[in-house]
């Protein structure tokens, strides 16, 4: 087996077609929520959260909620030939092991993927217990998305069809503008609350 170089783009071979989807390759015409970097469909059962940075009020991810599971999902700028997620991926365990948490690497449905223990600290710091939380990421064309999955998808990955179709089937809107790589395409509230979910 070819080595993988840290640079090497991550993704399942069939991402163009099944996803998750650059804008110029999903059927837009679908009723998707517009929140700039990315776009979401809405769904019977499903939530919607975005998460805000405190200090600049900028959001920052996006959180969806479903059947007893979260997937938080966040774009990234990329180069066009190479790939972030083998070198964020290693940073990610390095930082979960740093807080005392437990993590392993398995091949899953979108490429490589962490699997991890991840410490759950009190209102005062202090741990309580672990939470088990699964970490993928997808290398596209001039994008990276990057998605956290918790609840039952994290604790019964087999069972975790649901949760992995609607990572697929988020869009990335990159844009045109030129970003450094790893800065987060900006991401914003829909544009009409009606269609929010």
């Amino acid at each position: 087996m070819d080595a993988v170089a840290p640079t090497d783009k991550s993704a399942p071979e069939d991402r163009a077609e099944n996803g998750p989807h650059d804008e110029t390759e999903a059927n837009l015409v679908r009723p998707y929520v517009d929140l700039g970097g990315v776009k979401v469909l809405p769904r019977e059962g499903q939530h919607l959260r975005l998460e805000v940075e405190e200090g600049s009020q900028r959001v920052v991810a996006v959180g969806l909620d479903y059947d007893e599971s979260t997937l938080q999902v966040q774009p990234f700028a990329a180069p066009r030939s190479t790939g972030l997620w083998h070198e964020i991926r290693a940073q990610i365990a390095e930082q979960i092991e740093r807080q005392g948490g437990e993590v392993s690497e398995v091949d899953g449905p979108f490429g490589p993927e962490l699997r991890a223990l991840v410490p759950v600290a009190n209102e005062n710091g202090v741990t309580e217990g672990a939470r088990p939380a699964r970490f993928i990421g997808v290398d596209g064309p001039r994008w990276f998305l990057r998605g956290v999955i918790a609840g039952k998808a994290a604790e019964t990955p087999d069972d975790a069809a649901d949760i992995e179709d609607l990572f697929r089937s988020v869009v990335v809107v990159r844009g045109a503008t030129p970003m450094p790589p790893r800065d987060l395409i900006p991401l914003h509230m829909p544009k009409s609350t009606q269609s929010a979910i």
